[in-house]
């Protein structure tokens, strides 16, 4: 959410970033809010005005009572009582006011960095870096889910009875496989100078609210029925909520935060689930990280966030790319993010893997995440937030990666300890 006084004097501004954004239909908004916002500043003078003035008047009644000066006491109470009487009302447009102003800039996106390229949408985002040479083997690669069932790690059957399509059963060494790459990615961090977390999954409305957008909510979220709390989508939305309404020291900063968590997703819009596949689905696990810092900061955090992720995948044999998104393909509160996509080489080509996003200041002000300067100041901090690993996603690039022609899947060295196999066998076929 941008600060409203920015909007107020840099109109211009706001409006050439929304049409970057190809959301023209947005630019009215602009204007609407600034006068919703004289409107609601002037209200909230008059109301602080009367309530001075109220105060300021009540206190000569009892002065004039005691002078015998009972005509003049009784003016001072209807004075009073008119006040009285025309207040509420105002406080009630004063309330009314406000809310329509913060619904309104909640929608108006926020300032993208000068560096992004602008495009409309996916379709135009620009690679950036590639890591590792990307290979396709003289044989056929399996569909990923055909790997696993070869190797009796996965059922989807099952999984369809209980609970319908985008769920699936893992099992044996697929499963231990998953398992074992979210500790490695765990450990990965830790090293990395992160504190390790396991947040809640459920959050509350008003963080919600502070972590996305209400478009990406309404395609992500699942809503506990009848109680105020949401299944997250990410680890991100704990992780950013649990500073809410806080205020940090600076010396504090940064805090870098690794954090593991289910993540459930409606992934409307997503063109239906795949029956087969578990490329789209409503349950998975993901190791994220999360920084909160000074302005100053945030970029070169951002830098430092993706390489990890790159490094990441790269000890386990994976070739990657970086791709930096368009301004059209940019969620309303970021500033910048780029995408790390593996290689396929079944499909031979690359498919995202994981993102990293940096969001200024716009979820610390939705959600009040303050902090106190050496001077005494208190200014919004930033956050940002990247995917360290997603299993089962990552698994596709994993098992494609490191299939061998017999359908048995190479262990790499860095995660040998974790598995203590060197190679994923094919059972007997009796």
């Amino acid at each position: 959410m941008l600060d409203i006084k920015f909007l107020r004097t840099n109109p211009d501004i706001v409006k050439e970033n929304i049409r970057k954004k190809f959301q023209d239909e947005k630019i009215e908004l602009v204007d609407k809010v600034i006068e919703l916002d004289e409107q609601y500043r002037s209200t909230k003078t008059t109301c602080d005005e009367l309530r001075s003035q109220m105060n300021k008047i009540s206190k000569q009644i009892g002065g004039l009572m005691a002078q015998g000066k009972k005509e003049e006491a009784e003016a001072v109470k209807a004075e009073v009582s008119a006040i009285k009487k025309r207040l509420p009302e105002l406080e009630e447009l004063e309330v009314k006011l406000e809310a329509q102003v913060r619904e309104i800039m909640l929608v108006i996106p926020n300032i993208i960095d000068e560096s992004v390229p602008i495009g409309r949408d996916d379709s135009e985002n620009v690679e950036v870096e590639r890591f590792g040479e990307p290979f396709v083997p003289e044989f056929e690669v399996p569909y990923h889910t055909e790997i696993m069932e070869n190797v009796n790690g996965i059922d989807l059957d099952a999984a369809r009875k209980t609970s319908g399509n985008g769920f699936y059963y893992l099992c044996g060494d697929i499963a231990q496989l998953q398992s074992c790459i979210l500790s490695y990615a765990r450990d990965f961090m830790i090293d990395k100078g992160f504190t390790y977390y396991i947040p809640p999954f459920m959050i509350r409305s008003d963080v919600v609210t502070g972590v996305m957008s209400f478009a990406e909510m309404e395609g992500m979220m699942y809503k506990i029925e009848g109680e105020d709390l949401y299944l997250i989508g990410t680890s991100e939305h704990s992780m950013i909520g649990k500073f809410i309404d806080t205020i940090l020291d600076e010396s504090e900063l940064p805090k870098t935060l690794t954090s593991y968590s289910p993540c459930f997703r409606k992934e409307v819009g997503a063109h239906g689930i795949e029956e087969r596949g578990v490329y789209r689905i409503h349950q998975f696990e993901k190791q994220e990280m999360i920084v909160v810092c000074k302005p100053e900061d945030s970029m070169d955090w951002f830098h430092r966030l993706y390489s990890y992720t790159v490094e990441f995948f790269r000890t386990l044999d994976i070739p990657v790319r970086t791709l930096e998104c368009c301004s059209g393909d940019l969620a309303d509160l970021k500033v910048k993010s780029i995408d790390v996509e593996a290689w396929s080489p079944r499909q031979k080509k690359y498919f995202e893997v994981g993102s990293c996003s940096n969001l200024g200041d716009a979820q610390a002000r939705r959600l009040k995440i303050r902090v106190k300067g050496e001077d005494g100041n208190k200014y919004f901090a930033h956050t940002l937030n990247n995917t360290v690993v997603a299993p089962p996603r990552m698994l596709i690039a994993f098992l494609e990666n490191n299939l061998n022609e017999d359908g048995s899947i190479r262990i790499p060295k860095a995660l040998q300890p974790y598995m203590r196999k060197e190679i994923i066998s094919v059972p007997d076929k009796k």
